[in-house]
């Protein structure tokens, strides 16, 4: 059993500050000296990003669609091993779920999973005495839900602050934090910029979780909450763990990495994969580093590279040229998301790396929503016929979406995506964890095509 004190940060909707919370949480216990672990529920890549900035390790995604309900405890097993406290920043509010599937996919079903306890963080400006019915509702909504307590946002005053917690106290329900005015600062860059500044620690992102950090120290009672997260049981199940590691017959084959000095535009986890199934992970980034690592053998390219840096990107072109190269010569490169379109002829008629004979141009609308999609084309990603569970996020269409040999189909879609030689590229992204022989199977085609560039026959698959 798992021992990891714990504790689920949500909220009755969106709007009423977790997320600033959850980074100054985060921030406020690492300046005490606690080794802190971050958690997201759900796709969202930049709040993962800031979690992970604020706690000096990976923020990771727990995702019930993307990694099945069974590896969320499991992933917090790992993913905090060694902490003193883990925070899990909830999605939307306490009971919602994008999906349509809140028994299994909302914030409640991953606190439930986890048997964590569970503070609200709620927005009063505009409530006086009407806290503790809503609050009494949340909390016997699910009676398996176990919710320890609350922190008031956006409280006007000494007064209207004992009007509330007379009316908390009145349903026994503790009051972990106060914040007066309009809350905490609104301090983090625009999330246009995505993961980039809290992946690169920017001064503007470093200061910014510092300045959370502070607040969140002088309004909360962090012993009392550490005390509540401290409660909660074993985990229920054995930590996460990437599959035994195993040695290539020959040198361990270099996979690039995008990222930043943070980490990867990927999921944590698809490191870990890849350095377990025998490679040397080491990390480029796309809009500074003009070659790839010596002697890369594979390139991925995750989901969390952001459309917005696409005139950057363009400008790099010896890591361009590359890139091309790489892919031309049959090597495994796996692009997700907006990887795809650092992959194409041109995003917003700027220049690319041309590996795919395909144009994108971004337009006003988001496209973003859970897909069950059927790969279409044997490659090293998926076999044809595999069914698999993706997120899609992006502005960006594509001419054409799919080339002569597509990744994938969806009901209600057109087939998407691009199999060429060693080349996988989608805007659909994967969570790693769920499907551990992808990075199994891209470190055996890295190592063969580093042996013979021929044997990458179109397809992807190694003859």
């Amino acid at each position: 059993m798992t021992v990891v004190p714990r504790l689920v940060l949500s909220a009755p909707s969106s709007g009423h500050g977790k997320n600033a919370l959850a980074v100054g949480l985060l921030a406020a216990f690492a300046q005490r000296g606690v080794d802190v672990a971050g958690f997201k529920v759900g796709p969202d890549h930049v709040d993962a990003a800031y979690l992970g900035l604020a706690s000096g390790r990976p923020g990771r995604l727990l995702d019930p669609r993307l990694v099945g309900a069974d590896r969320i405890a499991p992933l917090v097993g790992h993913g905090a091993a060694g902490a003193g406290l883990a925070v899990v920043q909830g999605s939307m509010g306490l009971y919602d779920s994008l999906t349509g599937r809140p028994e299994s996919e909302s914030t409640a079903a991953v606190a439930t999973a986890l048997r964590s306890p569970v503070v609200l963080v709620v927005d009063v400006a505009a409530m006086g005495q009407s806290v503790a019915a809503l609050v009494h509702g949340f909390r016997a909504y699910d009676e398996q839900l176990w919710l320890g307590g609350v922190i008031l946002n956006r409280v006007a005053s000494a007064r209207h602050e004992e009007l509330l917690r007379e009316a908390l106290d009145d349903i026994g329900v503790p009051v972990y934090g106060v914040l007066r005015g309009h809350g905490l600062p609104s301090v983090l860059p625009a999330r246009r910029y995505g993961a980039v500044p809290a992946l690169a620690r920017t001064s503007e992102a470093t200061g910014a979780v510092h300045r959370l950090g502070e607040a969140v120290a002088a309004t909360v009672d962090l012993d009392r909450l550490l005390g509540l997260a401290r409660s909660a049981p074993p985990l229920p199940a054995p930590p996460w763990s990437p599959e035994a590691g195993r040695e290539p017959a020959g040198p361990r084959p270099v996979v690039a990495l995008a990222g930043a000095p943070g980490g990867g535009y990927s999921h944590p986890e698809t490191a870990e994969l890849l350095r377990a199934a025998g490679a040397e992970v080491v990390t480029v980034d796309p809009l500074h580093d003009e070659a790839l690592p010596a002697g890369t053998g594979a390139l991925v390219v995750g989901g969390g590279l952001p459309e917005a840096y696409a005139g950057q990107l363009s400008a790099n072109r010896r890591l361009c040229i590359a890139v091309a190269e790489l892919a031309r010569t049959g090597r495994p490169v796996v692009a997700e998301g907006a990887g795809l379109l650092w992959l194409a002829r041109e995003l917003d008629g700027l220049p690319m790396c041309g590996v795919l004979d395909a144009v994108a141009t971004r337009r006003d609308g988001l496209v973003v929503g859970y897909r069950q999609a059927t790969a279409l084309t044997d490659s090293l990603v998926a076999t044809a016929g595999t069914v698999v569970a993706g997120h899609k996020e992006h502005r960006a269409v594509l001419t054409p979406r799919a080339g002569a040999r597509p990744a994938w189909s969806w009901d209600g879609g057109a087939p998407e995506g691009f199999v060429w030689r060693g080349v996988h590229a989608s805007q659909l992204t994967l969570h790693w964890a769920a499907y551990p022989r992808l990075a199994a199977q891209l470190v055996d085609a890295a190592a063969e095509a580093a042996t013979d560039p021929a044997t990458a026959r179109p397809g992807g698959v190694p003859a």
